[in-house]
Order: C-alpha cells, then structure tokens, then sequence
C-alpha cells in the first residue's frame, strides 16, 4: 500500500483532479487530499482542478478553492488523480496529467488499467474515500479532512447498503464519525434531501420510465428540453438512477439524459450478478461490476437499442 507522505517527500508544486460530472466520492477524495496537503505541507504549491460540483458539496472545507477551468503554461511536480478511471475522464484538466513530472492514481473502478506512473488501485473497495484514508495516519485525519471522506464514502455506498460495504468499511466510517463530524446531517444534506425541481425532475422521470427484456430492465431518459422545462442541470439528476434500481423484479436499470453536445449520458445500475462495467466499456465508458457509465451518440431510440443489445446479448 501507497502512503501519501511518502509521494509527498521533496514535491513542491501538487496538482489534483477527478472524473467529469464529480460526484460525492469524487469530491470527497480530492478535497480530502488537497486539504491534508494544505494542513501538513504548507510549504507545497497544491491546487485542485475539477468541474463544477454539486451544491450538496460546498460545506466542505475548501470547496471554494477548487479550479473550475483550465489554465496554460502550468506544470506540477506531482498529479493525483482520484476516483478515474482513466486519462480521458479527466476531461481537459488531462493536460496537467500529461505535463506532470510524476503522476499518481488512486481508484476501485474495476475498469482502471493503472495509467498513471504510481497506482493504487483496488477495485473491491467502498470508495476512492476508503483507499485515501488507509493512506493517511489517522491521528492527522482532522474534522474537515473526516467530513470529506465520510461524504464520499456515504455516497459510494448508497449509504453503506450498496454490497460493496465491507466490515472494514464500516470500521472506517465509525473512526471518521469519532472525528466529530455531524454525521446524520451529512447523510441528510448531501444524500436524501432534494429541492423542489429535483423532486419533480425525478417524478417525471420515473413516469416516463419503461420496462424492457420481460420486465428486468428498466430504463428512463431525458433531454436537454426536461432540464430546462424543470429549471433543473445535470446537477440535480443524482438519485434517479439509484431509485429506478430498487424497482421490484428488474436486475438492470439505466438512466439515460442528453448532454450539451448531443450525446447521451448512461448510468447503469444492477442487483444481482450482472457486471454493468462491461456494457459501459462496449460504448467507451466503464466503471464498476454494480454501477458503470458510458456516452452514447444517437437518437434516444437509437441508444436504447443499443444499449439493450448489449444487455441481452450477454445476460438473456
């Protein structure tokens, strides 16, 4: 196992980023990790990059100083990147990978090939979170460092009632909670609570959804016409999927929306023994055995199809 204060050790400029579209445990592992930098290697030049994040997400200690875009002519000793899979999930921030003097990974999607000159990877892991906090010593794990793993780790995990919940897993969350975090309003604020327009996004949603495959997929989309009609962004779509997954008597369900340059988003979720990163990675994507992503160009009929090919061709 990889110690950050190892990789840390005569580095004087770090870069940080993530996946596009950041989630909860995207979030959560490069904020944790510019934080503890920040705290116990002042002397560091460290900055994040990612896009924008969630709202849920900006209590955490030094969102506000997360990098939205990118800028030229900049190089760093070293390079983190969290929770990716890939080069190309870094979006434009991958420039930065690429001019970095050294380049560490830290993942558990299933479908990472270990790109980067340093790696820890393990796929069967909760979160990127759980991985960030075996590499840290606990007792400099601070409050706000604990609130950014805990958040992520909740969000990976459904909170922990996804089957990638271990008992180490639950070990961890109790050290973070002795942090003294506020760990019911973590849970409350940033998983379950929804504004009104999300609220209804999600209704329409789930209206509109279909079973396909005599009943074990079920699949719902929306276009760039529902986000503006509900005064929603692609923001405001976390929790559509997972809900389309509790469905009783389907094992696949997928949530389609349209992207600003025409292409369709896919998120896949499973019960049962299906491996979802498989089909993401026909179309590009990937991700985990449980819960993958991908693009897909086309009409939304068209990538259905697709997609439900992919599906039957393996598992009906």
């Amino acid at each position: 196992m990889i110690h950050l204060d190892d990789k840390l050790k005569g580095m004087t400029s770090v870069g940080i980023s993530g996946h596009v579209r950041p989630d909860g445990d995207c979030v959560g592992s490069t904020l944790a990790v510019y934080n503890y930098i920040s705290t116990y290697y002042p002397e560091i030049k460290v900055e994040l990059y990612l896009e924008s994040i969630p709202d849920v997400f900006l209590f955490l200690k030094n969102a506000d100083k997360i990098y939205h875009e990118f800028e030229e002519d900049k190089t760093f000793d070293l390079f983190i990147v969290l929770d990716c899979g890939d080069e190309g999930r870094l979006g434009p921030f991958a420039k930065y990978y690429e001019a970095a003097k050294h380049t560490l990974c830290i993942d558990h999607h299933v479908s990472n090939q270990s790109f980067a000159e340093d790696n820890y990877i393990i796929p069967d892991a909760s979160s990127t979170c759980e991985l960030v906090f075996n590499m840290l010593d606990t007792d400099k794990i601070t409050k706000e460092i604990a609130e950014c793993l805990y958040t992520g780790m909740v969000h990976d995990t459904g909170v922990f009632q996804y089957s990638c919940t271990s008992a180490q897993t639950m070990n961890t969350a109790g050290i973070l909670m002795e942090k003294g975090i506020d760990y019911p309003k973590i849970v409350t604020d940033t998983f379950y609570l929804k504004t009104y327009n999300q609220n209804r996004i999600l209704g329409y949603a789930l209206l509109n959804s279909k079973l396909y495959l005599d009943g074990k997929v079920i699949v719902t989309y929306l276009t760039k016409d529902n986000l503006a009609e509900f005064c929603c962004t692609t923001k405001d779509l976390d929790g559509i999927v997972n809900q389309l997954r509790v469905t009783k008597d389907t094992d696949v369900a997928v949530f389609l929306y349209e992207s600003e340059d025409g292409s369709y988003k896919a998120s896949f979720r499973v019960t049962g023994d299906i491996n979802v990163a498989e089909i993401a990675q026909a179309f590009g994507g990937g991700g985990h055995v449980k819960a993958a992503g991908c693009n897909i160009f086309g009409t939304i009929d068209e990538v259905i199809e697709r997609i439900l090919a992919e599906i039957e061709k393996r598992y009906y």
